[in-house]
């Protein structure tokens, strides 16, 4: 009978040895395939993956956002081998992405990059969107209209029963979205808006690549976006002279600019101009009287985005002062306003975040025409 004990506690230790040992590999498997996958400039998201699945982060999705938000992306073809807890994320999402809500113009690109357009079933304010692919397929009824940001028609989005709705917000607050999140579709805030430069906008769409498990070609298309703006940014180097400019127009009784630190001040500096408020800090757009901006801008040679004035006769009628500007003057305003689909949706609030490197060219061309001879603008025309 001793003997009989004697081995039972003998197997009894080597099964619970076995179980540490067990255990102990598990561990390490989880610390051998976790990879982060590092961006060159977006700092609103990222995306680490565990091989089993990856989980996306959001830290950044609207200005001064104090919480980080995490989606576990777990791939349809296998189910993960490691436990996932539901309640440690916003949302799970089964991935590729068969059918997908976007409530930005600016998502529509990245969306026809990877070639996954046919995914999009909604849309709030289709006559916004721009693109020629995606407004055949609003025309086919092949994308429901739900109405506008601020109040979604929620119940044509929950008939669609997205996988997924991918949103942005000012401030977190969007009563809609939490309608739809209690229905259990989840919903993620986009940050491309937020981030401080160009490239790291465009670079978002690793984020939508991750969605469709598009990894690898959202990478290649990142990569030629950024080498084409790169090269421009180098021959814009090679001009003999920097042009002044001045940008904005007024908005009731102030005019509006952007700040030095901006993205757009950004292109100007790459473009290699001489913006006037380049030496600007403020956190957002500049506030200026007209006098102020008159003051330092009246003999600027170039003014580009006067707001949505489209002609110089809006420009004149809406207010006499305009006209005393060298720039009105010399009829060397340039504008994206006039750039629009055939709804009315201007190009550039579409497609410019996706696509720097084209915003770039377009300024180089205004500022530096004897520099990119063969180049014709994608978004800026001169004003009528």
């Amino acid at each position: 009978m001793l003997h009989k004990k004697i081995l039972l506690v003998i197997f009894l230790s080597l099964f619970i040895l076995m179980g540490c040992k067990e255990e102990k590999n598990i561990d390490q498997t989880i610390t051998s395939t976790l990879e982060e996958q590092n961006n060159s400039y977006a700092e609103g998201f990222k995306i680490t993956d565990y091989k089993t699945h990856k989980i996306l982060t959001i830290s950044n999705p609207w200005p001064e956002a104090e919480n980080s938000y995490n989606y576990a992306l777990l791939p349809k073809a296998s189910e993960p081998k490691l436990a996932i807890n539901e309640n440690d994320f916003e949302g799970l999402i089964t991935t590729p992405v068969q059918n997908i809500v976007v409530t930005s113009t600016t998502h529509i690109p990245a969306l026809e990059l990877l070639g996954v357009e046919q995914t999009l079933v909604g849309f709030p304010g289709t006559d916004y969107i721009s693109s020629e692919k995606t407004r055949t397929r609003i025309d086919n009824e092949q994308v429901r209209e739900l109405g506008n940001n601020e109040g979604i028609n929620t119940e044509v989005l929950l008939e669609l029963q997205p996988d997924v709705v991918v949103a942005f917000g000012v401030d977190g607050t969007n009563k809609s979205m939490e309608v739809i999140e209690k229905a259990g579709i989840p919903v993620i805030y986009n940050g491309d808006w937020v981030e401080k430069s160009p490239l790291a906008k465009a670079e978002w769409i690793k984020f939508f690549g991750a969605l469709y498990n598009k990894e690898k070609e959202a990478e290649a298309i990142f990569t030629q976006i950024e080498t084409d703006y790169l090269e421009a940014k180098k021959t814009a180097s090679k001009a003999t002279s920097k042009p002044t400019v001045l940008c904005g127009a007024m908005h009731k009784d102030v005019w509006y600019l952007p700040n030095g630190t901006s993205p757009e001040a950004q292109f100007l500096k790459d473009a290699n101009t001489n913006y006037l408020w380049s030496d600007t800090k403020e956190s957002g757009s500049i506030a200026l009287s007209f006098e102020a901006v008159f003051e330092k801008g009246k003999n600027a040679e170039l003014w580009l985005s006067p707001s949505y004035y489209k002609s110089y006769d809006d420009l004149k009628k809406s207010n006499n002062h305009y006209t005393k500007f060298n720039a009105f003057q010399n009829k060397t305003i340039y504008t994206f306003s006039n750039t629009t689909g055939k709804t009315g949706g201007v190009l550039y609030y579409e497609l410019g975040i996706s696509r720097p490197d084209l915003v770039l060219k377009d300024m180089i061309k205004i500022c530096h025409p004897e520099l990119l001879t063969e180049y014709t603008p994608t978004f800026f025309k001169p004003l009528n």
